[in-house]
């Protein structure tokens, strides 16, 4: 018998026309969920070599920062551990004169920045060239607002924090960009950041992420807002399939 909702199959990772073995899901079904499952939380437990990512890339000089959060189970348990910088880490940095600041953290998938983190950050300072960037602060254990006080102590006018997140059932590996403008520690508030989501070769392309990120940096500053009050509006970059 045929199935009217196999075409969609072809269009959507989600799990949509699995079939039926009598009142239940094929074995074969089952499996692949119990696997999807098993990497999700591989993803969110995996440790995080913040070298390896500072070493990919060398030369552009880096920051190898920690949180309040001293391991994994007190980030997870406590998620504002993971908003503050630990004391050592703040004493290390020194304002300057940065148009911005990139913050790569491991976030809920550190797999996720194990795989994509590195080539996404060179798509991104590629786009960006014109801007003044502050070495790359590699952050474990670091949540979104982190940035927000790594900004604000390098005298940064942007932070832009590269994040793995949170793993589900269709990927495990996808990053999240997100993006504020003029950030205060503890008082910018997440309507005050832009995001871009799922970038990661199966869903947004590094380049494709990067030309986003780069318009809405352009965009903040020509109207001088991130957040809810800059809608995204840019132009694929990519040029449109030949017919």
């Amino acid at each position: 018998m045929s199935d009217d909702w196999k075409v969609l199959a072809d269009y959507t990772p989600a799990r949509v026309a699995l079939g039926r073995a009598g009142n239940g899901l094929p074995t074969k079904r089952v499996l692949e969920f119990q696997l999807a499952h098993a990497r999700a939380r591989d993803a969110v437990h995996a440790p995080f070599d913040a070298a390896a990512v500072a070493e990919a890339l060398a030369p552009r000089p880096t920051m190898l920062l920690t949180t309040q959060a001293a391991d994994r189970a007190a980030y997870l348990a406590n998620p504002d551990l993971g908003r503050r910088l630990s004391p050592e880490s703040a004493e290390r940095l020194a304002p300057g004169r940065y148009d911005a600041v990139l913050v790569i953290a491991d976030g809920l998938s550190a797999t996720a920045i194990g795989a994509h983190g590195a080539a996404l950050a060179a798509a991104i300072l590629a786009q960006t060239g014109e801007l003044a960037w502050a070495p790359v602060a590699i952050v474990s254990q670091g949540r979104v607002a982190v940035g927000d006080a790594i900004a604000e102590a390098l005298g940064a006018i942007f932070a832009v924090v590269m994040i793995g997140e949170r793993p589900g059932l269709s990927a495990a590996d996808s990053v999240g960009l997100y993006l504020t403008l003029h950030p205060r520690a503890g008082a910018s508030s997440d309507a005050e950041r832009n995001c871009i989501s799922n970038v990661r070769p199966g869903g947004l392309g590094y380049d494709e992420a990067a030309h986003r990120l780069a318009w809405l940096i352009g965009a903040a500053q020509r109207l001088g807002v991130t957040g809810v009050a800059l809608k995204e509006d840019a132009p694929e970059s990519l040029p449109a399939p030949q017919a």
